[in-house]
């Protein structure tokens, strides 16, 4: 059966993805007015995700003035697209983790994801928030690619750095796998776009001030300037844009971008614990950075739950390197879910982005090569919901300049040596697979047998453009280099975006940046599809 459809008014706006999601549809847009005229603050806040709500929210509670601008809706943009797992058990292995950092710094790492989490429950519960906080049990489970021996070796260095783990022989509720796994205690999960309903409402009551649909052009130590020409100054600047849009280099030579994909689909109530589970990853697809299923359930209705299912995972722009087709992706995580869970229909499907850094921690602080009053919250490595509340914590810290533990541990200009062989591997890889399907992307001119809701990169009297035939044979031309490096962007014909595989930047059929990098739109102008065509250069 077809997943069900999810639109709203100006969907555009509320999600960065073609496909609604589950915390999207149950939660009315969060938005709030655009500025009208300069203003002054204490610290202005570019994004509107759950780093962002989260900063602006411990910030206003002790006291600064803070302004929140977002360009979409509140949530609209990879924090709408979680599946909002609250872990201490990390994307990354604590074993990796220990050979990177050591045991004491280790022992910090799973101690400022537990602290996340301890905070999260506590504002939930102080506040009375209804956002199915829930704290359940996480299970880790082998993948038919890994060896047995990862699981213990994962035991071993969790056990060291303090989290409440256990081996276990067999699984609870997961079908068809009947070998061991470990049980990490005290997880959690929740609904994110509940949660930032309500820190916004507290935001507000504490005098700070949000904007939606105001994208803010320009940024530099003095400020912000929005797409309107007004000037907000600020003491402190903070750019909580899932991956920096004010850092051209720096940091994205130290992570890289990957499209993960999630379906959710019924479930009878009750019929698997209310839990969270992951598989240790498929080394034959990657083994520098194996991707891996992970999975929740989510309270639905009287007589049924949702489990929510997410992997697949692939570099971004780069899923034909595999021969697997962006919308083929879902199928793949239907039929993983099948095996494992007694599922009945599909109602959701969605993909997302993740920044995947170097050594597997997010960079909260102050931005590289910049003025120190100059902030920034990327690198969130499948882990986004706990290091967005990481840098809450954290940022409210060093604005006030109060020591906090974790500083040197998140500090974004760090280089782990140890780290840089894999992900050297997995960056100069993916540079290598950029350039051998460049060239066979880009097509002579074809309009005329481009299809209905169909892109492709097109040569056009000397220049390549990005093209879309939309259903009503509406051609959607735009440049076809990304505005952030000038990389050749491709066509993602799941989310109707051209995604950049060099950063990640995305940007919709018109143009518009979906993530960044990028901060300016391409070039975008539109035709109907005639038999002949004049090409338009702008």
């Amino acid at each position: 059966m077809e997943p069900t459809t999810h639109t709203h008014p100006g969907t555009e706006k509320i999600t960065a993805g073609s496909h609604s999601t589950l915390w999207i549809d149950s939660v009315e847009p969060l938005a709030f007015s655009k500025p009208e005229g300069d203003m002054e603050t204490d610290v202005v806040i570019v994004g509107g995700g759950l780093a962002g709500i989260t900063i602006a929210y411990c910030l206003s509670r002790s006291g600064k003035k803070v302004i929140v601008v977002e360009d979409g809706f509140v949530g609209s943009g990879e924090t709408g697209r979680t599946t909002a797992h609250l872990v201490t058990a990390l994307d990354d292995r604590y074993y990796e983790l220990e050979r990177m950092f050591g045991e004491e710094k280790t022992r910090l790492i799973a101690e400022s994801h537990k602290t996340a989490i301890d905070f999260i429950e506590d504002v939930v519960k102080s506040n009375h928030i209804r956002c199915h906080f829930e704290r359940t049990d996480g299970y880790l489970f082998l993948h038919s690619s890994d060896d047995i021996e990862s699981l213990d070796k994962e035991y071993v260095a969790a056990k060291t750095a303090g989290l409440d783990v256990e081996q276990l022989l067999s699984v609870p509720g997961i079908k068809n796998y009947n070998g061991p796994g470990l049980r990490f205690a005290n997880q959690a999960k929740f609904h994110p776009l509940r949660y930032l309903k309500a820190l916004c409402e507290l935001i507000q009551n504490n005098g700070g001030i949000i904007y939606t649909n105001t994208h803010a052009k320009n940024i530099d130590h003095t400020g912000i300037v929005t797409d309107s020409g007004l000037k907000i100054s600020a003491k402190h600047v903070v750019v909580a844009t899932n991956t920096p849009v004010n850092n051209k280099v720096v940091m994205h030579l130290k992570q890289y971008a990957y499209r993960t994909y999630v379906i959710g689909a019924k479930i009878k109530k009750d019929s698997v614990p209310h839990s969270l589970w992951w598989d240790t990853g498929d080394f034959d697809v990657n083994e520098n950075i194996p991707p891996y299923h992970y999975v929740r359930t989510q309270k639905l209705d009287d007589t049924h739950d949702l489990l929510i299912v997410g992997g697949e995972d692939h570099p971004t722009g780069l899923a034909d390197i595999e021969k697997i087709p962006e919308e083929d992706r879902y199928q793949l995580l239907e039929n993983w879910a099948r095996e494992h869970f007694d599922i009945e229909d599909v109602q959701y499907k969605w993909s997302g982005q993740v920044m995947e850094p170097m050594d597997g921690l997010a960079y909260i602080g102050k931005n590289p090569f910049d003025k120190n009053n100059v902030y920034i919250v990327t690198g969130d490595s499948g882990n986004g919901m706990t290091h967005a509340t990481i840098a809450g914590l954290l940022i409210d810290d060093l604005i006030h300049e109060r020591e906090n533990k974790f500083k040197d541990l998140y500090h974004p200009s760090r280089l782990m040596l140890s780290a840089a062989g894999s992900f050297l591997k997995e960056f100069i890889g993916g540079f290598a697979n950029y350039f051998k399907t460049k060239e066979k992307d880009s097509h002579p001119n074809e309009l005329n047998t481009l299809k209905q809701n169909e892109g492709k990169t097109l040569d056009l009297k000397g220049k390549k453009y990005g093209v879309y035939c939309d259903e009503n044979d509406q051609l959607h031309f735009v440049g076809a280099e990304c505005t952030h490096m000038k990389c050749a962007v491709k066509w993602n014909n799941d989310e109707k975006s051209w995604d950049c595989p060099c950063h990640g930047s995305r940007f919709s059929y018109e143009g518009k940046v979906l993530n960044g990098p990028a901060n300016e739109d391409l070039p975008y102008h539109n035709e109907m599809k005639p038999d002949s065509i004049t090409i338009k250069n702008k």
